[in-house]
């Protein structure tokens, strides 16, 4: 299998508390998965694309866990490392009425040891697009550096790129974050902003405003969730705000990740940005009405059979 689409970051084994409360107070954790790109990358192959990530992790029950879902998931996953001695990071979640609050386990994990030596530079250029996150750059300088290598290669080969910026300012300063991540959008072709991240980025608040900023870096288009509010759709020819739909919403973890992955395998099938966008909306609603990150992610019936049912409805 060659891949259409190769992601790269950092994977990371969840511990989602089973009850509400802080996490003094939970006694018990629904084991499951996370890490942004990684589930870009099941939201992809879910929807109906060839995937390959790219990674390091631990040469321990985590990491072959990781290994197994992604096998599972039919990911191509022979440029995956597995490090003896290091790691696989981990995550807690915690959650208290609508708000959710994390405790990360990830510094010195084997992705943080990612290189530019660690990228496959012709099984990079045979795909039609490399996807990474701000995450991704955060974890440290040389994972930082790879994805910059991993992008020159893509653009090279003609290759597209898709970028979420994931702002975290707990992995890195606001500086340097604000400055590594432009840049990047810089040379990325689409670009997936949560309207939050964006306006630390910019330090804009309108929307409008924020989508102007970000096109006039360069890249083809600009999707800016708006979390409730749907996604404003932004190109240079125009623009369009696709509404949420009316779901049971339960957890919104890993809904814009799905977002990006169901939008560009869904381009990569031929369907104009538009289209794109509203099958996209649509398989990060549906990732909401159940627990975790990848759990409700949906595959292609699922979110074809919400967009029929919304037609039925008008």
């Amino acid at each position: 299998m060659t891949p259409e689409v190769i992601a790269f970051g950092e994977p990371m084994l969840e511990f989602n508390a089973v009850e509400p409360g802080s996490l003094r107070e939970v006694h018990g954790y629904h084991a499951g998965y996370g890490g942004d790109t990684s589930n870009f990358a099941i939201a992809a192959s879910r929807m109906g694309s060839q995937v390959g990530y790219l990674c390091r992790l631990g040469d321990d029950d985590f990491g072959r866990n990781f290994l197994d879902l992604w096998q599972s998931e039919g990911i191509d996953t022979r440029h995956v490392v597995l490090e003896k001695g290091s790691v696989t990071g981990i995550y807690f979640v915690a959650r208290t009425g609508s708000s959710h609050s994390f405790l990360y386990y990830r510094q010195d994990s084997a992705a943080s040891h990612f290189s530019s030596r660690d990228i496959p530079e012709q099984y990079l250029r045979s795909a039609r697009v490399f996807h990474s996150s701000g995450i991704s750059q955060a974890i440290s300088n040389s994972a930082c550096d790879a994805v910059f290598h991993a992008i020159d290669v893509a653009r090279q080969a003609g290759v597209l790129v898709s970028y979420d910026p994931n702002l975290r300012p707990r992995l890195w300063g606001v500086g340097r974050a604000r400055a590594i991540i432009l840049e990047t959008i810089g040379l990325s072709d689409f670009v997936f902003p949560s309207l939050e991240d964006a306006q630390l980025l910019t330090g804009l608040e309108d929307p409008e405003a924020i989508a102007d900023l970000l096109l006039a870096r360069g890249p083809q288009m600009v999707a800016l969730k708006l979390g409730s509010g749907g996604v404003l759709l932004a190109t240079p020819q125009g623009r369009r705000v696709f509404p949420v739909h009316p779901v049971e919403v339960t957890d919104t973890t890993g809904a814009g990740d799905t977002f990006a992955g169901a939008f560009v395998s869904c381009y990569l099938q031929g369907k104009s940005l538009e289209e794109c966008a509203q099958w996209a909306n649509a398989a990060a609603s549906l990732t909401t009405t159940g627990w975790g990150a990848v759990n409700p992610i949906p595959g292609l019936g699922a979110v074809k059979k919400l967009l029929d049912l919304d037609l039925k409805t008008v």
